[in-house]
């Protein structure tokens, strides 16, 4: 059943017919969101589903060739850990990076791939909202892909995935806890050309 979805989705994609955005342009504001889902385990503990968002502004350097940069925030919750029970984890900060767009044959849609860095933390908090540890910035990395649709000649629907890493100590009294939160994150976005 997913595979027969996913084949209608990317022959939906194909068909889909809207004008082109003026070659113009060249800004962009970017909000994606959608669930995300970890690829390892939190230290010693194993996270559900979580739910993030981006908001991104892009610049065209070349024909094909996009820089962006934003904000991200990504939840995830588990019931134990070594900070203790009902833990959220609660990923927040900036992202840095390219975006290469090209359009697909016979279609006003576009095909793109991104990777970047992100300068994020990591926060703990109780179930009553009460910060248990934060992780201070730190680098990671991300790497995506997904399909530009335009809607408009300024609007574009533009859903993708990413995968995300970064690696934290977290310090909970005086027990230090390496943690890496690895995630793949299935996006729906919106894209403004301005």
């Amino acid at each position: 059943m997913r595979y027969t979805f996913a084949a209608g989705f990317v022959v939906l994609l194909l068909l889909v017919g809207a004008p082109q955005a003026a070659a113009q342009e060249r800004w962009s504001a970017d909000l994606q969101g959608g669930p995300a889902f970890t690829t390892k385990d939190f230290g010693d503990a194993e996270l559900s589903s979580g739910l993030g968002l981006d908001a991104t502004i892009s610049y065209r350097l070349q024909k094909h060739l996009w820089i962006y940069g934003g904000w991200g925030y990504h939840h995830f919750n588990t019931e134990n850990s070594f900070a203790g029970a009902d833990i959220d984890v609660e990923e927040t900060g900036y992202l840095l990076g390219l975006r290469y767009q090209h359009p697909m044959c016979f279609s006003p849609a576009a095909l793109y791939i991104r990777a970047g860095a992100t300068l994020n933390h990591v926060e703990l908090e109780d179930n009553e909202g009460e910060l248990v540890s934060d992780s201070e910035h730190g680098v990671g990395w991300e790497a995506g892909a997904g399909v530009s649709i335009p809607v408009g000649s300024r609007w574009s629907i533009t859903p993708g995935v990413r995968f995300r890493s970064l690696s934290r100590d977290i310090e909970i009294g005086t027990a230090t806890t390496p943690v890496d939160l690895n995630y793949v994150s299935v996006e729906a976005g919106v894209s403004y050309l301005f």
